[in-house]
C-alpha cells in the first residue's frame, strides 16, 4: 500500500501531536516494511524533529511548493487532494484531527485520528474562535473520513456523543511512546543529568504542559499534607498557570520542595523518569495520557486522576484519586513512598500492563484499520 500522512505536526511539534505522528510512522515502517509511507508537509520544519523519524527506503517526505503561509495553509487543507491523486495514494491518514476538504470525492480512502474533544467538554479553557474552528474541522473529518480512529475508549464515547458518529465507524487504536523509555539508562548518564539539574536523591515526577487542566497545583497542595517531605520535579511547557503554582508554594513554605523545568531535551526525559520514586499525573481530563505510559515503561509507580481515560493508560494496579482531593493524593503518595511492597507491586504489574502499548501492538492495530478499508 501507498499510505500518505499529514506531516505538519511531525516536522513542527516537539511534543503531543508531533510525537504521535513520528511514533506511528516509525512503528509502521519497522513492522510493516512492504508499504510506502509518504509524509506531506508544508515545509521542512525543524530538522531535529524530522531526524526523529528513522531513515528508511519506505519513508519519503514530500513538501509543498507553496511559499507563503497562506498558500501553504491552502495547500494543506485543499490543494493537496489533487497531489495525492496524482501520486496514486491508496490511503490518507490525518494524524491530528483533520483531513483535507474534498478528499471524500476521490478514490482515496481516508482515516482521521481524533485525540480528544476537550475543547467541547471544557469550553472555558479555549477562545471562542478556536472552539468554533476546532468543532468544524474535527466534525468535518469524522463525517467525511472513511474511518475514524480514537486514541481511547473515552475519546470514542465523546465522538459518538458530541458528533453523533456511528460506533461501527470508529476504531480504538491506543498510543505508544518512544522506545527510549523502556531502555535502561546508564548510571553514568543518570548521574550527569542529576548533577546538571541538581536533582535530589528522591523525588516525585510530573511531566506535561503546566496549565490549569493538568492540575499541577493539586500535587503541590498534597506536598503540604504529606508525611513524606519529598521533592517535586515538574517538567513541561510554561503557561501563566505556573505563577499560580509558584505563588501557592511560596505562601506555604514549599519552595524548597518544588522545581519546575521547561524545554528539557527529549533524550534526557528517560533519565528523569527512571530516577524518580513516583510519577503523579492528576489531570482533570485527557484524551489518553502518554506520560503515564512513559512512566510505566520506565518502571516507576503511577498515581493519576479519575474521570477520563487515565485508567486506560495506567491499568488497574496504578492508583487513581479524585482530581479535586488533595488529601486523597497525599495519602496515596505516603502509601507508595513508605511501603516498598506496594511500590514494587505497582512497578511489576505496571510494566506488564504497558506491554499492550508496545510499538509492535500499536503497529498491528493500526495496520488492521488500513487493511479494513
Amino acid at each position: 500500500m501507498k499510505i500518505a500522512y499529514d506531516g505538519k505536526r511531525i516536522v513542527k511539534n516537539r511534543t503531543g501531536l508531533g510525537n504521535y505522528g513520528r511514533y506511528i510512522i516509525n512503528a509502521l515502517a519497522k513492522n510493516y516494511p512492504d508499504n510506502a509511507y509518504l509524509i506531506y508537509a508544508e515545509d521542512k520544519g525543524d530538522d531535529n524533529l524530522t531526524k526523529q523519524v528513522v531513515k528508511s527506503n519506505q519513508v519519503t517526505y514530500i513538501y509543498a511548493k507553496a511559499k507563503s503561509a497562506i498558500t501553504k495553509a491552502i495547500w494543506r487543507s485543499y490543494a493537496i487532494v489533487k497531489e495525492l491523486s496524482n501520486d496514486d495514494v491508496d490511503i490518507y491518514h490525518g494524524l491530528s484531527n483533520e483531513i483535507p476538504i474534498g478528499i471524500s470525492s476521490t478514490n482515496i480512502k481516508s482515516i482521521v485520528t481524533i485525540h480528544d474533544l476537550i475543547f467541547i467538554r471544557y469550553p472555558a479553557l479555549y477562545k471562542p474562535i478556536d472552539r468554533t474552528i476546532y468543532t468544524w474541522k474535527f466534525k468535518y473529518a469524522c463525517l467525511n473520513a472513511t474511518r475514524v480512529i480514537a486514541i481511547s475508549e473515552q475519546t470514542k464515547r465523546d465522538i459518538i456523543s458530541y458528533f453523533k458518529i456511528p460506533e461501527e465507524k470508529i476504531d480504538v487504536v491506543y498510543q505508544g511512546c518512544d522506545t527510549s523509555f523502556s531502555q535502561t539508562v546508564s548510571e553514568e548518564k543518570k548521574e550527569r543529568i542529576r548533577q546538571k539539574y541538581n536533582l535530589p536523591e528522591k523525588y516525585i515526577l510530573y511531566v506535561g504542559s503546566i496549565e490549569t487542566r493538568k492540575n499541577l497545583l493539586l500535587i503541590v497542595k498534597a506536598l503540604k499534607l504529606s508525611n513524606e517531605k519529598v521533592h517535586l520535579i515538574a517538567i513541561g511547557k510554561k503557561t501563566p498557570y505556573v505563577q499560580e503554582v509558584v505563588a501557592y508554594a511560596q505562601a506555604n513554605q514549599l519552595e524548597s520542595q518544588l522545581t519546575i523545568l521547561h524545554q528539557i531535551p527529549f533524550d534526557e526525559l528517560p533519565s528523569f523518569y527512571q530516577m524518580a520514586s513516583l510519577f503523579v499525573y492528576p489531570s482533570f481530563f485527557e484524551g489518553f495520557g502518554i506520560p503515564i505510559v512513559e512512566a510505566l515503561h520506565s518502571n516507576i509507580p503511577v498515581i493519576a486522576a479519575k474521570g477520563s481515560c487515565l485508567e486506560e493508560a495506567g491499568g488497574e494496579n496504578s492508583i487513581y484519586i479524585d482530581p479535586t482531593d488533595a488529601n486523597a493524593l497525599a495519602e496515596a503518595i505516603d502509601l507508595v513512598l513508605s511501603d516498598t511492597t506496594v511500590a514494587e507491586r505497582m512497578r511489576v504489574e505496571g510494566k506488564a500492563y504497558v506491554q499492550r502499548f508496545s510499538d509492535i501492538q500499536i503497529a498491528h492495530d493500526m495496520m488492521a484499520v488500513y487493511k479494513k478499508i
